[in-house]
């Protein structure tokens, strides 16, 4: 014998309908809440609905003999998690005052549930009452409860928040404002971060996915790594530069992170060499000065000696007087070496005046013209108007040397540029040629004085070239290499 299979009665259509009508107002207020447009009014109306809402189905479905009193539970834990505690208790009395309102009404035949309600006698009414109001409140204790925890809770896990962010903040502006560059990597050597420092330094646009440590420092974790200070010379883009590096193990990073810390050690060590230089050049002025007063005297007298033997009637024979042209042409190239070499020890102090500096430039680049050395040379000129004090017999040595230089490095075919331009209260002349000859290693000797590579040369033009410009309180700098060329920078300040 088949089952009989009743069809859903209108009762039970019409409550799953608000079943479903509780479930979409839940959906509508769960987006407002989520877009943030919800507040303490809508709050209120959730809950009121949701106790009207229980309300209907328990009086649908027999009141006292309803399954779905516990709805009141419901509304009342609802209330606690969005009205906090002392809403809980005002729902829990609404729910209990409702709950009483129907059982009474159909204990007074006020109303009549569409399903019907048996006789409900004194003893079940109260305790119905009792149970369902005891639990309403219980549970409204304990919802208050369990929400003030979890508010409280809430907030300090907004304040540790707060507080981490904060603390990542204040590590970023760190590691973006340290003036040393700070580059991590893993245990592979796969560089992990690099701050802006870093980034200067290395002139580094971006840091490209999996770049290596080792091709932005090489020997970087090699067998010195773990040395506590150490230098490093790495080219750039920009040059040469001079590091000084630390690498420290990073802990909690499974053994193999590294962290590698580095300043640029390029102008200090620059300045050192600069005062070493003037150290020796200043040991060296003493000594001149000495060595100058000890040559010149028996130089003279054996120059007036061999004049005397010239101008004697009749004296010597051919040979004897070739002999004395030969001792006074060269006690005349001694007498000139050493004057060159009091010029450069002890160059005098320049006279200083309002000079149009440019005018100055211009005109020695175009009395060199006329030299052998720049027939076949391309001469570019970007001069700038500026008004500098300087001495200009001596600004002109200096630049006479300078150009001399390039024009025979550059060679037939080669180009030579001057530019002036003024930077940060300083005139910034620039020679520069495409020869790009003086290799890195004489680069820091190369404004010592009797050090050349060329033949035939004093080592005297550019040792004294940087005596002047010191003397100017300015400053001269050099670059070299064969792709880029060579260039002499003079620094000059622009107040006297």
């Amino acid at each position: 014998m088949q089952p009989l299979v009743e069809e859903p009665s209108r009762v039970d259509t019409l409550s799953f309908a608000v079943i479903g009508l509780v479930y979409l107002f839940t959906l509508v207020y769960g987006l407002m809440l989520r877009g943030g447009r919800a507040d303490r009014v809508a709050a209120v109306v959730q809950v009121v609905g949701d106790l009207l809402i229980a309300s209907v189905l328990v009086f649908l479905t027999g009141v006292g003999d309803s399954p779905f009193t516990f709805l009141y539970l419901l509304a009342v834990i609802g209330a606690s998690i969005l009205l906090d505690g002392r809403g809980a208790l005002l729902a829990a009395g609404a729910g209990a005052i409702a709950y009483a309102s129907l059982l009474v009404a159909v204990k007074l035949q006020w109303l009549e549930p569409p399903l019907g309600v048996g006789d409900v006698s004194r003893q079940r009414l109260a305790f119905l009452l009792g149970s369902n109001v005891l639990a309403l409140f219980l549970i409204a204790a304990l919802a208050g409860y369990l929400s003030r925890q979890l508010s409280a809770t809430g907030g300090r896990l907004s304040e540790r928040e707060a507080d981490l962010q904060k603390l990542d903040n204040l590590q970023r502006q760190i590691l973006a404002c340290m003036p040393s560059g700070l580059i991590t990597c893993d245990e592979k050597g796969r560089v992990t971060f690099v701050n802006r420092a870093a980034s200067a330094i290395l002139s580094l646009d971006a840091r490209p996915p999996g770049l290596h440590v080792e091709s932005l420092l090489p020997g970087t974790l090699g067998k010195e790594a773990r040395q506590r200070r150490r230098e490093l010379t790495v080219q750039t883009p920009s040059g040469l530069r001079t590091l000084g590096l630390t690498v420290t193990g990073l802990e909690g990073s499974g053994g193999g992170g590294t962290l590698v810390v580095f300043q640029d050690l390029t102008e200090l060590r620059r300045i050192e060499e600069d005062l070493k230089r003037a150290d020796r050049l200043a040991a060296l002025g003493t000594l001149a000065a000495q060595l100058a007063h000890e040559i010149r005297n028996p130089l003279a007298a054996m120059r007036g000696s061999a004049q005397l033997l010239v101008q004697e009637p009749g004296g010597g024979d051919p040979s004897s007087a070739k002999l004395v042209e030969i001792l006074l042409r060269e006690s005349d190239r001694l007498s000139k070496l050493v004057e060159d070499f009091l010029r450069f020890a002890r160059p005098p102090p320049p006279v200083k005046q309002e000079q149009e500096l440019e005018v100055l430039v211009a005109e020695t680049v175009d009395m060199l013209r006329a030299d052998p050395l720049a027939w076949q040379v391309g001469v570019e000129l970007a001069l700038a108007p500026l008004r500098v004090p300087v001495d200009a017999d001596q600004l002109r040595q200096v630049l006479i040397n300078l150009l001399r230089n390039a024009f025979q490095a550059a060679g037939p075919g080669g180009r030579v540029r001057v530019m002036l331009e003024a930077a940060d209260e300083l005139a910034l002349l620039r020679i520069w040629d495409s020869g790009g000859s003086i290799p890195v290693s004489d680069l820091s000797r190369i404004f010592e004085p009797f050090f050349s590579t060329r033949e035939g040369g004093t080592g005297l033009g550019l040792s004294t070239a940087y005596s002047i410009v010191r003397a100017h309180g300015g400053n001269i700098r050099v670059s070299s290499s064969p792709r880029e060329g060579t260039e002499f920078l003079i620094q000059l300040p622009l107040q006297g």
